[in-house]
């Protein structure tokens, strides 16, 4: 029987958090670290047999599984967030066919959503959390001047981000042998040329990367509070 595992990114430096909190996944959100609230999320989806959690230090590892799913291995991160990811999928379990990627400074991700791309991704083996940009975004060619990016077309990423095994595995294979600098794991599929869904999210699902967003993640815990 095929497995599913999640991997959840909690090995990030957190440098544009200016020191605010020591560490942006155990910052306290609605009473309990940001780390817990995601790691709830899958847990109580009910499609994730396996847990990956990537850390940066001991102490964090040890803070970090008072909330873990079980089972739950832990995984030392990298330098960057790809290095963390491949170090991840390299201690994936052989049985292991499908591959939640996920980062842990999304706190509000939601159960229902995840198991609707576990649906989607054994039909596709590619899909993306995403939502429609609504901005009217310009591209900069320097000299003032500019060129209109048609908005219809633009999605901006999210996380979860879902793939098989194989396909992800060769994915950053082929990151790693052309020495690439990527930013999510959907821009290694790309390389590969393969097609790759997108689930549009409707509700908030903001990353926690400065002081301001923990204030605007209360909010929205609150205001989603059943």
């Amino acid at each position: 029987m095929s497995r599913t595992a999640a991997i959840l990114l909690a090995a990030g430096s957190g440098r544009r958090m200016e020191g605010v909190v020591a560490d942006k996944v155990l910052a306290p959100l609605g009473g309990k670290p940001v780390f817990a609230h995601t790691a709830s999320a899958f847990y109580r989806s009910g499609v994730i047999d396996t847990f990956i959690v990537t850390y940066h230090d001991q102490r964090q590892m040890v803070e970090l599984s008072a909330y873990a799913p079980t089972p739950t291995l832990f995984v030392p991160g990298g330098e960057e967030r790809q290095d963390s990811v491949a170090a991840a999928l390299a201690e994936l379990p052989d049985d292991v066919k499908y591959v939640f990627i996920h980062d842990c400074a999304r706190p509000l991700v939601r159960p229902d959503q995840l198991v609707a791309l576990h649906k989607i991704v054994r039909r596709e083996d590619a899909v993306v959390l995403a939502h429609r940009v609504t901005d009217t975004i310009k591209e900069h060619h320097g000299e003032g001047r500019l060129r209109t990016l048609v908005r219809k077309h633009l999605w901006a990423m999210e996380t979860p981000q879902v793939f098989s095994r194989k396909l992800i595995c060769r994915a950053y294979a082929a990151v790693a042998e052309r020495k690439l600098t990527i930013t999510d794991d959907a821009a290694a599929v790309e390389l590969l040329k393969h097609p790759i869904a997108l689930l549009e999210n409707p509700h908030p699902n903001p990353k926690l990367t400065t002081p301001s967003d923990l204030a605007y993640l209360e909010f929205l815990l609150t205001e989603l509070a059943p």
